[in-house]
């Protein structure tokens, strides 16, 4: 298989949003392990957000997007109450939101490229490394940051007002 990861552009956003929705569907139909709402979060809405700060990624495999991701430095919520191994201050660090892969790509080692671009591009950039927060049983994502090498930061309050996530479980690696 060959897939190709890219920054998205314009006519990008729609189809980005039709793998949010597709994956929150099979989610709501299956094991949610993100918690993520169908309509809500992640969707087209907020594929549109992170296409107008610049930070939204697909990949694309025999012409069609079969998974995408948010990076940027913007935690979206109160990191500093990580129990981080190594403090690097906000704006100095990247973070992966609404890593998303549609089902029938699972096993394919998707998430491991995504998380390793997001590594190589955080360091080619000068960032001091990246940060990553999961919901509490979401244990597909936990395993696959770990096995690329994140390590435990503690499970914070991020004041991020979610009263189903009233926690998230904070995962760092450091360059």
């Amino acid at each position: 298989m060959e897939y190709h990861i890219y920054k998205c552009t314009d006519e990008d956003v729609f189809e980005v949003g039709k793998v949010y929705d597709t994956v929150t569907e099979y989610l709501e139909n299956h094991v949610n392990y993100p918690r993520w709402v169908h309509g809500d979060y992640p969707s087209l809405k907020s594929a549109h957000t992170a296409l107008e700060n610049g930070s939204l990624y697909a990949v694309k495999n025999e012409g069609e997007i079969v998974c995408a991701f948010v990076l940027n430095d913007d935690p979206q919520g109160d990191y500093s109450v990580g129990d981080w191994k190594v403090h690097i201050p906000e704006g100095e660090y990247m973070v992966i939101h609404s890593l998303a892969v549609l089902d029938k790509c699972y096993g394919q080692g998707v998430g491991q490229r995504v998380v390793k671009f997001c590594l190589d591009t955080a360091k080619e950039r000068g960032y001091k490394g990246v940060r990553v927060d999961v919901v509490p049983g979401n244990f597909p994502a936990r395993r696959l940051y770990e096995k690329m090498g994140f390590t435990f930061a503690g499970e914070k309050d991020l004041k991020r007002g979610f009263d189903h996530i009233p926690t998230f479980q904070l995962l760092e690696y450091n360059f």
